[in-house]
């Protein structure tokens, strides 16, 4: 029998090709499971233009906000553990969160973006960002912009920090959540490219990231969107190609993986928390997960007064528009990230999908989207 492998391979390639040939991507991967089997395993283009350096299957590339997906899985398990619980309070387990107001926030609230605290504390620097003890002190110390539970204000980065301490916490071996993603989420199912925080061995791996995000006049951007990423730790390759900066467990936004790996984790998401006998959510958890938050209509101040579809997992949904129409079935659990990258698990045709790239680009419609065409490609090869 031919392998389903080269089965969907050639059109996928072809897609990835016709992107970088057309001058929309530079380098990009691609990897897909289908009911539990890898389907896509295909990459092309230039990991590092400077120097000629090629993608192959073993390159880095730095996904930005799809690490919050992992972030949130990692609370998941610990909650199936019965270690965290969504209705209790943050303060819970990180008794100084509670300053200013922010008592009453739950778990949930975090997961849900209603946690009122989007913006980063005073004074960012990379060498802050770096800093776990001072990021989180410094946003336990934050006071909410909105009554916890009350209104939808994206944790931009916040997020990550959020969780990441309250795995840190409620982790009977007090794992930071880069070691905890490692030992309990990588490891365990065969994915070794799975970093928040990289070793030193890695770093020759990493694609050189090609900035071609579009600038807004900052009297187009949200005071609340800057104040949720502000200018001294922008989400682009000035500070996220840093050593140090790759070296820390920027927990939110900094994960660096391959698309390999990326998909067995969105393929254990596709097969209600398990894959090839790994199991690591519980069938009845895993199946609440695509669940809708309340208020998914609500405008969120923060990115731009657009509602953003998200689950009371953690996790976007997909849809018709960028940056989410690449996983398409509103039903799916995604996660965009900064310029582009995006993975995603359709529990309706257990499809999972990673595409890693290295040119950031944010399009504003389905036709700039050149990695809609490659997900339309993944999606045509399996008739799906």
């Amino acid at each position: 029998m031919t392998s389903p492998v080269l089965d969907a391979n050639p059109p996928v390639q072809r897609a990835i090709d016709d992107a970088i040939d057309s001058g929309r991507e530079i380098g990009v991967q691609v990897a897909a499971y289908h009911r539990g089997r890898l389907v896509v395993d295909a990459w092309g283009g230039l990991a590092d233009p400077a120097s000629g350096r090629l993608v192959d299957g073993e390159t880095l590339f730095n996904v930005y906000s799809v690490t919050k997906a992992v972030a949130a899985t990692a609370v998941h398990m610990l909650v199936d553990r019965g270690r965290l619980d969504y209705d209790a309070p943050v303060a819970t387990w990180w008794p100084e969160y509670a300053a200013h107001g922010k008592g009453g926030t739950t778990l949930r609230d975090v997961l849900t973006h209603r946690a009122g605290i989007p913006q980063m504390p005073q004074g960012m620097t990379p060498a802050r960002l770096c800093d776990w003890a001072w990021m989180t002190r410094a946003i336990a110390d934050l006071e909410p912009l909105a009554e916890p539970g009350t209104k939808t204000l994206y944790l931009s980065m916040t997020f990550g920090w959020i969780l990441g301490e309250l795995v840190r916490r409620a982790d009977p071996d007090h794992r930071s959540l880069g070691r905890f993603v490692r030992e309990e989420i990588a490891e365990p199912l065969g994915a070794p490219d799975l970093w928040i925080g990289i070793p030193d061995e890695t770093e020759p791996r990493i694609a050189r990231q090609i900035d071609a995000m579009r600038p807004l006049p900052a009297e187009h951007l949200p005071p609340l969107y800057l104040a949720s990423m502000p200018p001294e730790v922008a989400l682009g390759p000035a500070v996220f190609e840093r050593p140090e900066v790759r070296r820390a467990e920027v927990a939110g936004v900094g994960g660096i993986f391959t698309a390999r790996s990326e998909a067995r984790f969105w393929a254990m998401l596709a097969g209600g928390g398990e894959l090839d006998g790994v199991r690591l959510l519980s069938p009845s958890l895993a199946a609440t997960l695509n669940t809708p938050r309340a208020h998914s209509d609500e405008p969120d101040p923060v990115m731009f007064g657009f509602p953003l579809p998200i689950t009371i997992g953690g996790y976007w949904f997909g849809g018709e528009h960028p940056p989410v129409c690449s996983a398409k079935n509103p039903r799916a659990l995604c996660h965009p990230g900064q310029g582009g990258s995006i993975g995603w698990a359709d529990p309706d045709t257990q499809l999972a999908v990673a595409i890693c790239h290295n040119r950031l680009f944010n399009p504003a419609t389905r036709e700039e989207d050149a990695i809609l065409t490659i997900a339309e490609a993944v999606r045509a090869a399996l008739k799906l």
